[in-house]
C-alpha cells in the first residue's frame, strides 16, 4: 500500500471525536439495577465495535485500577498472590473509595478480572520503580499482570476454566502511564539508559499482542490522564505541590515539572491516536480484534474546565485541591467531608467521583457508543 493510499484509508476510517461531548450515563441492556439512570447517547462512532454481549472486563493498569493486588504482596514479604487470585473489592483504594474498574462492574454485571497493581509502569526492563515495603520494584505489566492473567486464564479449578467467558465476550482494558512519566522515572530522567517515551509505549502494545494472542479480541486503551492537572505536577498557584507524601524530595520550578508533564501527556496520547490505527488496519497486527481509545484525558479535562457538569458533593466544587490533606510524609491526613465536590482525591489520584465518571463512560465506550472513544477493526 502505498503512503498516499495510507492516508486515504485512514481518512475513510477515523472516527469523529467531539472536543466536549455531552455528558450521559450508561443504558440499554447491559444496565444494571444500580447503575445510573439512562441519557441520550451519541452512535456516531459505533462502526468498528462489533461486540454484541459484554460478559466479562480484563483490567491491567496502576494505581487508578488496583483493587487490593498490591496489598497482597505487601501482607506477603513481597510475594505475589497464588493463580486464581479472586481480588478482593477495596472500599479505600487510592481514589478513597472503589476504582472505576468496580464501578463498570457494579453497572453493568460483568464479571472482573483485576491484574492492576498500585504503583505499576508499562515494565521494569523501561522504568523500575523501588518499593522498600517488597524490597523489589513494584511489580509491572510486562513482568507480572501480564502473565498473572496468562496463568490464570489456562487454569482449571475443580474441573472448570477459571475464567469463564468466551473472548467475543470479553473486553481487556489497560491504563498506564501515570507513573512510567512521573516521579522516579521519566520527568526525573530516571529511565533505564537506552530507552524513551517511544519505548514505553511499544511496551504498551506489546502487552496487547501478549493478549492477542492467548485470545483477546477487543481491547479498550485508556489514554493517559491529564497529569499536569494533578496536585503533583499542577501549576504553583493553581494545587500545584511542593513536597509531598509522594515526591517528598521535589524541588525545582514547579512551573516548568507542570510544563514538561503536559508535553509528555499530550505526545503519549497523540502517539496512541495515530498508532493505534496503524497497528490494527494498516500494519494488520492484530486480526480479527477490534479497538478502541478511550480518551479519559478529555474526560478529565472536561471535569476540570466544567465541575458543575459531572461533581455533585455538598462542599464548594473543587478541581485543585485535593480530598485527602496529609503532610509532606504522609502522615497526620484530614479528609473532606464532601469527598464528591474534588475532582482529585489527593496529590495523585483522581477522587472516586471523578472514577465514577470513567465508568460511566467506559460503559458508553464498550456498547460502541462513546463520543470519547474512536474504533479501529481489522
Amino acid at each position: 500500500m502505498s503512503f498516499k493510499s495510507a492516508l486515504t484509508s485512514l481518512a475513510l476510517l477515523t472516527a469523529t471525536t467531539s472536543a466536549h461531548p455531552p455528558k450521559y450515563h450508561p443504558s440499554g441492556p447491559w444496565n444494571h439495577p444500580s447503575a445510573p439512570p439512562p441519557g441520550p447517547a451519541s452512535a456516531s462512532n459505533h462502526h468498528g465495535w462489533p461486540l454484541a454481549n459484554f460478559t466479562s472486563l480484563v483490567v491491567f493498569g496502576d494505581s487508578y485500577t488496583d483493587d487490593s493486588r498490591l496489598g497482597y504482596f505487601i501482607n506477603n514479604n513481597g510475594s505475589a498472590p497464588p493463580d486464581g487470585y479472586e481480588n478482593p473489592v477495596s472500599y479505600h483504594a487510592a481514589d478513597g473509595g472503589r476504582t472505576w474498574a468496580e464501578y463498570v462492574k457494579q453497572y453493568t454485571g460483568a464479571n472482573l478480572y483485576n491484574y492492576a497493581v498500585s504503583g505499576a509502569v508499562c515494565s521494569n526492563e523501561i522504568t523500575p520503580r523501588w518499593f522498600s515495603a517488597i524490597n523489589a520494584p513494584f511489580p509491572d505489566i510486562a513482568g507480572y499482570e501480564v502473565p498473572a492473567y496468562l496463568n490464570d486464564s489456562a487454569l482449571v479449578v475443580n474441573g472448570s476454566k477459571f475464567m469463564v467467558d468466551p473472548a467475543d465476550a470479553t473486553v481487556y482494558a489497560i491504563w498506564i502511564g501515570t507513573n512510567d512519566l512521573g516521579y522516579s522515572a521519566f520527568i526525573e530522567d530516571e529511565q533505564v539508559a537506552g530507552t524513551n517515551i517511544t519505548t514505553y509505549v511499544d511496551c504498551v502494545y506489546d502487552q496487547l499482542s501478549r493478549v492477542y494472542d492467548n485470545g483477546g479480541r477487543f481491547f479498550v486503551l485508556l489514554n493517559v490522564a491529564p497529569l499536569n492537572l494533578a496536585p503533583e505536577y499542577g501549576v504553583e498557584g493553581q494545587g500545584g505541590a511542593g513536597p509531598n507524601q509522594y515526591w517528598q524530595n521535589k524541588t525545582g520550578n514547579i512551573t516548568e515539572i507542570s510544563g514538561r508533564m503536559l508535553e509528555s501527556v499530550v505526545t503519549v496520547n497523540d502517539i496512541y491516536d495515530y498508532r493505534t490505527p496503524y497497528e490494527v488496519v494498516l500494519a494488520g497486527r492484530y486480526p480479527g480484534a477490534s479497538f478502541a481509545v478511550f480518551n479519559v484525558h478529555d474526560v478529565m479535562q472536561n471535569i476540570h474546565d466544567d465541575p458543575a457538569a459531572y461533581l455533585n458533593g455538598t462542599a464548594p466544587l473543587n478541581v485543585t485541591g485535593t480530598v485527602n490533606v496529609c503532610n509532606s510524609t504522609g502522615g497526620d491526613c484530614v479528609a473532606n467531608t464532601s469527598p464528591d465536590s474534588f475532582l482529585w482525591y489527593d496529590e495523585l489520584h483522581p477522587s472516586e467521583q471523578t472514577e465514577r465518571i470513567v465508568a460511566q463512560n467506559f460503559v458508553d465506550v464498550v456498547k460502541g457508543i462513546s463520543n470519547y472513544a474512536t474504533y479501529w477493526s481489522s
